[in-house]
């Protein structure tokens, strides 16, 4: 029999209200549990409310007086959530920033699993250049200590948590922010789900309205591309659009979405253009199939362009993209959409855009080989028409009985009314013929059947 240590009965009411309280904190943890994952099933892929029930939980269970949760993308750390922050610090949180090095989200960066501060000040005296640290220095942040969001091996951002006073975090109240983190995790991976699926649907739908009026518009390419920019525009979140086409020499307005009659009349519209050197339109004459600018009022390369100035002074432009329209590899058109704010295209929109683009290829082949098939059409041989009139005219001025008749028939004496092969038939005192008009149309086609003479 094992001894008992005399402290587990030294005090046996301390000990049963140590676990009365672990109890409880154990079940108000559950409870909060339970409390975010309902919103994170509430909430239909949006994030904001998960974040602040996060927070709020974490405020409660943990005793902090400050919060924050930043998403990391592309680079950069941005807050999407705070809590008990304002001023100066929330607004440089919720910019969109690169950790400097050694800083706290860097040293998240490079692999830790928390990072705490005990001591803000001490920190802002080793990196002094850290614009965040100071600001948290002066709103009152001592200890501070940061979880990451991770998925895998791919960070996807961190919760912050802030003390007005010098105490370091417990291993309790750290294991508690790193649940919080998890369910986070579950909620953005739920959420990047959800938005996946709605904007496959989303492309499927506009694929498939674009191929419609492919269909209810042959030939007229109007209709198509007014619905392909409008789309477009929906789903890359563009302000507006154009689509013009190629001829080999010069570029035609074809297609127009969300401009303003200013620029309408700045661009002249309607009227065709040549590609000046070293604009976008030329850069897609030489062969280049995607041209994008991050923000036209400073790309260098597109910067002296006048198309370009009068979209940037007029249109407001700012972030752009022009895909090409390419038959193989010939020139077709481009289609080029703008954003007014400084936002990058993704590579998804771009392959959207591409998407779009072909659809358009589709729409103008189908065009050109319809027009082409009208014109042979409407262009080719007509067969002689067999002349009635004529040939009563030469059946009742002639008289001869009817063998003389089918004789006089048949040595091709009719020929000069009815050039094509003919069968001869009497009977009942009628004649009729049939022709044939030759061997791409071989369908024999009745005449009508006339009397004979006698």
């Amino acid at each position: 029999m094992s001894a008992t240590p005399d402290s587990t009965l030294a005090n046996p009411d301390q000990r049963i209200a140590d676990l009365e309280r672990q109890l409880a904190e154990a079940r108000e943890q559950q409870a909060a549990t339970a409390e975010i994952l309902e919103v994170i099933n509430s909430s239909r892929g949006d994030l904001a409310p998960v974040f602040d029930a996060i927070l709020q939980k974490a405020h409660g269970l943990c005793g902090i007086a400050f919060g924050s949760l930043e998403l990391y993308d592309g680079g950069k750390f941005c807050s999407v959530a705070l809590r008990g922050l304002s001023g100066r610090l929330a607004e440089l949180l919720r910019q969109p920033h690169e950790p400097t090095p050694g800083s706290p989200t860097s040293r998240l960066l490079d692999g830790e699993q928390i990072v705490q501060i005990t001591d803000m000040a001490e920190l802002v005296k080793q990196q002094p250049g850290d614009p965040r640290a100071r600001e948290a220095a002066e709103d009152d942040v001592r200890t501070a200590l940061l979880v990451p969001l991770r998925k895998g091996g791919t960070l996807l951002g961190s919760i912050s948590a802030g003390r007005k006073e010098v105490r370091p975090f417990t291993d309790k109240e750290i294991g508690l922010l790193q649940n919080f983190a998890a369910q986070a995790v579950i909620a953005i991976e739920n959420a990047r789900l959800l938005t996946e699926t709605r904007e496959a649907l989303e492309q499927q739908t506009a694929t498939a309205e674009v191929l419609q009026v492919i269909n209810s518009s042959p030939g007229n390419l109007a209709p198509v591309f007014d619905a392909m920019l409008g789309r477009a525009l929906q789903l890359c979140e563009a302000a507006f659009g154009h689509l013009t086409t190629w001829d080999g020499e010069r570029w035609h307005h074809a297609a127009w979405r969300g401009w303003s009659a200013e620029l309408l009349e700045a661009i002249r519209w309607g009227e065709p253009f040549v590609s000046s050197p070293g604009s976008v339109a030329d850069r897609l004459v030489r062969g280049e199939d995607i041209i994008s600018s991050a923000d036209l009022v400073r790309d260098e390369a597109v910067r002296n362009v006048p198309f370009v100035q009068t979209m940037v002074r007029v249109g407001g432009a700012r972030s752009y993209i022009a895909i090409a329209l390419r038959k193989d590899a010939k020139l077709l058109g481009a289609i080029a959409i703008y954003r007014q704010e400084l936002r990058p295209f993704t590579d998804k929109q771009i392959a959207l855009l591409q998407n779009f683009a072909a659809q358009a290829v589709i729409a103008m082949e189908n065009a050109r080989l319809l027009t082409e098939t009208r014109e042979r059409w409407s262009s080719r041989p007509r067969p002689p028409k067999y002349c009635r009139s004529s040939t009563a005219r030469l059946v009742t001025s002639n008289r001869c009985s009817k063998r003389c008749w089918i004789r006089r028939i048949a040595s091709a004496e009719l020929r000069p009314v009815c050039c094509s092969p003919m069968t001869v038939n009497a009977s009942g005192g009628r004649l009729s013929m049939t022709r044939r008009w030759s061997s791409t149309n071989s369908a024999f086609i009745p005449a009508r059947a006339t009397r004979l003479p006698g």
